[in-house]
């Protein structure tokens, strides 16, 4: 039993020092909900092999609230079967919101993400991932100071 268990771990070690599949570049769209529908510009440059950056600028409509909003994500990736990957990631952005509302008020605001995801890389240049990124802070932006993005991605890699 004890050797089984030394040959998984073993096993599970070289699994996970396996080549990535990051594309050097990638860029796309990608749409969510976090205080009503948005999509976003989305940018994916290679840092190393298991790292990399995203850049997103995006627009939110509904809710009575409209903004725009421009993050960056440092992520890192790890690879599950051929041409999965999970990633997770911290950063943070900065946007400007309007409230729709009679008696709304407006603004700027700074923010900090943490973001989990899956993605899955075709044989052709497209990748699609999904994620959830967690946001802290707002200036009022969103609720208690804390808001959730789920998005879809599909980026085009080069």
């Amino acid at each position: 039993m004890k050797n089984l268990l030394v040959c998984s771990i073993f096993i599970l070690g070289i699994y996970s020092l396996s080549a990535q599949d990051i594309s050097d570049h990638a860029i796309g769209l990608r749409l969510g909900s976090n205080r009503g529908f948005g999509s976003e510009v989305s940018y994916q440059m290679k840092l190393n092999s298991e790292n990399r950056a995203e850049f997103n600028l995006g627009w939110r409509s509904g809710n009575s609230v409209s903004a725009i909003k421009l993050n960056g994500l440092y992520q890192w990736v790890w690879p599950l079967e051929q041409g999965f990957n999970w990633y997770a990631g911290v950063g943070g952005g900065l946007g400007s919101f309007s409230n729709n509302n009679v008696n709304g008020n407006s603004g700027t605001f700074v923010f900090a993400a943490g973001d989990i995801g899956i993605e899955y890389n075709f044989d052709f240049p497209l990748q699609a991932s999904l994620d959830l990124r967690p946001e802290i802070g707002g200036n009022g932006y969103f609720e208690n100071s804390f808001g959730t993005d789920i998005a879809l991605g599909l980026r085009y890699k080069f």
